[in-house]
This record gives structure tokens, C-alpha cells and sequence, in this order.
């Protein structure tokens, strides 16, 4: 199987494209733009292999992505190329509307051509799973689930975006009978994942004796996913799901965000003991605007009729995770000496080229 991935090396994609060349047996081409959360290094335990091809292509270029699909001849798309931080979407807008508007509407057009031309079998076989968040569903109260069928509520630039995004998705399977599927996923976390992200920052901010700032009062729950559970959702969506339908995926792992703060330090007092706890590094910070209260979804569709659950739970999974950063220093000290330093982001008001010292999070 042949499967074009956009986004491939960004966290859940890069993710994606290990699980699929050795796991899966795959043939992989990644489309990435190499922006500022991008890694290549995330590819290198794939990237001499003969079933891996690599592409620098932004996906709102039509050119690029026509060609991509005709010479490739894909069997299904993974679309997972975005502006995902929510962070930065509140300064920034323009990028998340460009890319992850306009250019999954480019991306459906060049699939659609492509699709078009095929012969009938490989036709009737093609797939376009276009991968989203839970966080278009808005803010859960105390109680309850996101379902499948509840109504979209963002409420950030980044989440109306993907929002907007999901909505092209179902339209051109509609209007078209384009063979697109949705999905929509609650928090990743795992490792090589970009320390503007709530957990890896937690991390290497603890490390480094660095205060430790957590949004309000630290209760906003969010369920959290092991991203190597994730990468076999997206497989298992795009080879068994059915056309026009939405899943969910989530690892039943709700957790507030001082309750995931409080876990890390717990696992560095473990392992890296300091005179006083890591935990007094927590410090308490104004909350980020638009801020949801609590994300938890309801993955049982995805368990009942495609056979997939999540192997880890938030203990085995953050166990792992901080375990991954210590050993890896030479993935992450670049970006930190170079990208991103951990200044908070996110501040209305606050230029792209203003940045404040804090957090950025994505949760």
C-alpha cells in the first residue's frame, strides 16, 4: 500500500510514518513544509529506507500537490499537515487560516483530480482521511463526552480553523462522493514532540530548575493519547473506516493539567532527585484566553466497529515519554537553544516578534 502523508515531520506525523514503514510495511512519500515545529530528525530511524520518499512542498501549493499525487500514485492520503498550537493562533491567526483552511482545500482538490483519473478498482479503493482535534467541539462541562455527532463550539482561531477544515472534508465527500473520513483526537503526547507542548516544556523546564507555569488553577481537564496509539487509529481509520464517517479517538486518560504537571515531577524526583521536590517549580500563571474547561472523548465507535484501543494509559504512556527526553537531549537542546526557549505565548495583545518569558502549552 502506498500512502501519501502530509505533516510527516511534525509529532503525530512523523509518528505515522515510522508506524508505517516498520510496522506496516508500507511504501510512505512525506509532504512536510518544514516550518519552525517540523523535525526531520523524528524520520531518522526511517529515512534511509526504500519505501520512505520525502518531499519539501508547502500544501497550499496546487502545483506541488497535483504532481506529488500523479507521481507517487498514492492508494490514500493521511492528512495531517496543520498549524496546531493554540498558542500561537492567538497572535498569529493569518498562518492557521492559510494553511490549515486554504491549504487542506487545495489538498482536497489535487486528491480529487487525482482520485478521479483512477481506474475503476483503485478508485472504488482510495481513501483521504483528513485528521483533526477535539477541540472543535468547544468546552465540556463537568460531565459527558464528545461523540461524533456533538456540535462543533471552537473556540480559538486554531480550533475554528480546523474546525472550517473538517467541514471542506465532509463537503467534498458529499458533493462530490469524494472518499473522505474525518477524525478527530484528543491531546497527544509522546515522544519527539515540540517543547512548546505542555508536556515536553514540563519536562525540560523541570530539568533545567525552571519555574514550572500552569494556566488559572490548573483544573482544565483534557483526556491524553499515547501518540504511537494514535498512529495505529490513523491506519486502522484509513484501511476499515467507512466513507463520510467521523471517529474519535481518545485514550480514556482524563487528567487535569496540574495533575499531569504534578506526574512528571513525580517521575523526575524518581530519577533525577533534587534537594526539594520538582513540584515546588509550580507556579501559577493568568489563564490563556478562551481557555476550555475540559476535552474527553468518546472513542467507543472507533473500538466497537474497527477492533482499536489504546495500549497505554497516562501512567505507562508519561512514563515512557519523560523517559524519552532524558535519553534524547541531542532531538531537543537545538530547538530549545535555537526555535524556542520557552517564552509564553499566547498573550492578546503580544506581537509574534513581542514574546514574554513563560509557557506555551496545548492544552
Amino acid at each position: 500500500m502506498k500512502i501519501l502523508v502530509t505533516g510527516g515531520a511534525g509529532f503525530i506525523g512523523s509518528a505515522l510514518c515510522r508506524y508505517l514503514i516498520s510496522e506496516v510495511g508500507a511504501d510512505v512519500l512525506n509532504v512536510d513544509k518544514l516550518t519552525y515545529a517540523a523535525n526531520l530528525h523524528s524520520l531518522d530511524p526511517v529515512v534511509d529506507h526504500e519505501r520512505y520518499q520525502f518531499l519539501k512542498a508547502d500544501i497550499c501549493d496546487a502545483d506541488a500537490m497535483g504532481q506529488a499525487m500523479q507521481s507517487f500514485q498514492p492508494d490514500g492520503v493521511v492528512h495531517l499537515a496543520a498549524e496546531s498550537h493554540v498558542d500561537r493562533s492567538i497572535t498569529g491567526s493569518a498562518a492557521f487560516v492559510e494553511t490549515n483552511i486554504v491549504g487542506t482545500y487545495v489538498l482536497l482538490e489535487a486528491a480529487r483530480a487525482y482520485w478521479s483519473g483512477l481506474k475503476a478498482a483503485r478508485r472504488e479503493a482510495f481513501r483521504f482521511l483528513h485528521v483533526s482535534t477535539d477541540e472543535v467541539y468547544g468546552s465540556l462541562g463537568a460531565d459527558g463526552l464528545f461523540r461524533e455527532d456533538t456540535a462543533y463550539d471552537p473556540s480559538s482561531p486554531y480550533s475554528a480553523s480546523k474546525a472550517a477544515s473538517d467541514h471542506l472534508a465532509a463537503a467534498w465527500q458529499r458533493t462530490y462522493g469524494f472518499p473522505s473520513l474525518i477524525s478527530n483526537c484528543s491531546n497527544n503526547y509522546g515522544p519527539h514532540q515540540f517543547p512548546e507542548k505542555l508536556i515536553p516544556l514540563m519536562i525540560l523546564n523541570a530539568c533545567d530548575g525552571k519555574p514550572l507555569p500552569v494556566y488559572g488553577n490548573g483544573q482544565n481537564v483534557r483526556d491524553w493519547l499515547y501518540v504511537d496509539d494514535h498512529a495505529r487509529a490513523l491506519y486502522t481509520i484509513l484501511t476499515k473506516g467507512r466513507v463520510g464517517e467521523t471517529y474519535n479517538v481518545g485514550g480514556r486518560n482524563e487528567q487535569s493539567n496540574l495533575a499531569v504537571v504534578e506526574a512528571i515531577c513525580g517521575l523526575l524526583d524518581e530519577v533525577r532527585p533534587k534537594k526539594t521536590s520538582h513540584n515546588t517549580l509550580v507556579t501559577f500563571v493568568a489563564d490563556r484566553p478562551g481557555h476550555d474547561q475540559r476535552y474527553a472523548i468518546d472513542a467507543s465507535k472507533l473500538e466497537r466497529e474497527l477492533g482499536w484501543r489504546a495500549e497505554d494509559d497516562f501512567a505507562s504512556g508519561i512514563k515512557k515519554t519523560v523517559a524519552w527526553y532524558l535519553d534524547n537531549e541531542s532531538w531537543w537542546q537545538p530547538l530549545r537553544d535555537g526555535i524556542y526557549q520557552g517564552e509564553r505565548l499566547g498573550l492578546v495583545g503580544q506581537s509574534e516578534t513581542s514574546i514574554v518569558a513563560g509557557k506555551g502549552e496545548n492544552a
